[in-house]
């Protein structure tokens, strides 16, 4: 495993299922980490199960109650992590996730998406990525160093059915991962990277009314997300950690405004 011991590390979203698990990968490879979520219940309860790892790789965790959409909110949050951790080595922004009110359902057709949740979506998974890169990335350009690691979709990379914001707002991110990239290695430092990770089809409790029926069996959609994809089978979460961790240390040193699918093969298979 890369170690990242020593690296302080914030990761919007961290109360999350995804943002949670990336916590953890981080922790294991020894960095002390940060988590910042909208909710205190869900803070709470995803610091009490990543101390118990932190504990185990003697590094630290803590966490904050931040909406990643109020500027105010993340400019206090940004300093009192610098005056907590001392720098900002990784960000990792995982907030996220589709709105109901943007998903277009088989019987439905895009004229019956509700504008003010199209709003929803793309403002979280773009400007609640937009905010804490402009904020953090500030204290890297400072300290001359540092990784920011966006999270993109599949919904970036194929037309898929149902997620117009959702994908509209990740092809926002990919733009943002390249446009930012450049920005911070010609202007500030080549020692500061900004990358991207385009999850294929994990199963979470946003899509599995989607991809798993009552009796547990695989929904239609389901069953064509597996034909598309060679390794014919879904993701574990954890399979996402390994490239995280790598984007995060030295020996991605070279690498930056890549967009890195982890999918299976989904996005280079034509499904034919």
């Amino acid at each position: 495993m890369i170690k990242l011991t020593g690296k302080k590390a914030v990761v919007t979203g961290g109360s999350g299922v995804l943002g949670s698990n990336i916590s953890e990968g981080l922790l294991q490879a020894g960095a002390d980490v940060v988590i910042i979520g909208a909710h205190h219940e869900k803070v709470t309860a995803a610091l009490e199960r990543l101390k118990t790892v932190a504990d185990a790789n003697g590094c630290e965790v803590f966490g904050y109650v931040c909406n990643v959409l109020d500027q105010r909110q993340i400019n206090e949050t940004c300093e009192r992590v610098v005056n907590t951790l001392g720098r900002v080595d990784i960000l990792v922004n995982a907030a996220g996730g589709n709105v109901p009110g943007a998903t277009i359902m088989d019987d439905q057709s895009v004229f019956d998406m509700k504008m003010e949740d199209l709003h929803k979506v793309i403002d979280l998974n773009l400007y609640g990525t937009v905010y804490p890169c402009l904020t953090f990335g500030k204290v890297m350009a400072e300290q001359g160093s540092g990784s920011i690691i966006n999270v993109s979709s599949m919904a970036a990379y194929e037309s898929l059915s149902r997620v117009m914001g959702y994908a509209i707002a990740k092809e926002g991110v990919n733009a943002l991962t390249k446009w930012l990239a450049q920005e911070m290695a010609i202007k500030y430092s080549e020692k500061i990277r900004v990358n991207a990770i385009a999850p294929g089809f994990f199963i979470g409790e946003q899509n599995r009314k989607a991809l798993i029926n009552d009796d547990g069996s695989l929904t239609e959609r389901s069953h064509k997300v597996i034909a598309k994809t060679p390794m014919r089978r879904f993701g574990d979460i954890n399979e996402l950690n390994g490239i995280v961790r790598y984007l995060c240390s030295d020996e991605a040193s070279f690498m930056t405004g890549t967009i890195i699918p982890v999918d299976g093969g989904f996005s280079s298979f034509s499904g034919v």
